[in-house]
């Protein structure tokens, strides 16, 4: 099967972005991505639970930063666009927000014009890059076109590590991308770990494995990591749904029904 654009969506095979559109509610998935996420909630019976309180903290860290003034968004991995996505949250605050998505997955790209509609005032763009190549990534014309470099840009790569073993060198890449940004920009990051449900989830990624992508959760120690040299804001690295709660999200959510950690940080 191809979409519009000629991309082959290959329904027959279970795909992680379309399985986690399926977790999120989202209509965008197919019966192998069905039955693949049926698997994994047989062993994680919080999968669609943690997956939205992830999602949940994407859009109060967007939130807060765009109300803390940071204007510009860097969102790589972005996967099927299941609204609301972060343009959204951005363009509420400030309607001249400016917003790039990247992924280097063409499922993704089958779905892009949906990310492409923002406000007048702002903009959205989208940008096939495999974040594995950071230096292509950043050197993109349409990236370089969209942000201005020399102000702040707020990185964020949720739910995206995971996908990103350290034989890829995950830690390489994300100081390469941390040292294009300038002083006052943000990393935000969530990642899956064992830390709190570590039989069920080292279940799950067995079965995310099966179906053919690589995937590594992390310990907390692995996680903050990333963020070296940058100022964590508070409250620093927590499970997802202890960063800044709103009361927005899913209610009473456990460390272990989450199982994954979340964190922003500034660059000095």
């Amino acid at each position: 099967m191809t979409d519009y654009e000629g991309v082959n969506l290959e329904v027959h095979r279970a795909h992680s972005a379309r399985m986690y559109d399926y977790f999120l509610g989202g209509v965008t998935n197919f019966a192998a991505d069905r039955e693949a996420a049926g698997k994994v909630k047989a062993v994680l019976p919080f999968a669609e639970l943690s997956a939205r309180v992830n999602r949940a903290f994407m859009h109060r860290s967007t939130r807060a930063l765009a109300e803390a003034g940071l204007d510009q968004f860097l969102d790589v991995g972005t996967g099927i666009p299941t609204s609301p996505n972060l343009h959204e949250i951005a363009q509420r605050v400030n309607r001249s927000a400016r917003v790039v998505y990247v992924d280097n997955d063409p499922i993704v790209l089958a779905h892009a014009k949906a990310l492409l509609i923002g406000t007048p005032e702002g903009r959205t763009a989208y940008v096939q890059a495999d974040v594995t190549d950071a230096a292509a990534l950043l050197a993109s014309a349409q990236l370089q076109e969209a942000l201005d470099f020399s102000r702040p840009i707020a990185l964020s790569l949720n739910a995206l590590l995971h996908f990103v073993p350290d034989e890829c060198g995950a830690h390489g890449i994300v100081e390469q991308l941390k040292g294009a940004l300038v002083s006052g920009s943000a990393l935000v990051m969530s990642h899956a770990t064992e830390d709190f449900a570590p039989a069920e989830i080292a279940r799950a990624l067995q079965i995310y494995r099966s179906a053919g992508t690589q995937v590594q959760a992390r310990s907390r120690a692995e996680f903050e990591r990333f963020f070296t040299g940058w100022e964590l804001a508070a409250p620093g690295v927590v499970p997802s749904p202890r960063w800044r709660p709103d009361g927005a999200g899913p209610h009473g959510v456990s460390d272990e029904q989450a199982s994954v950690y979340a964190a922003v940080a500034l660059k000095p």
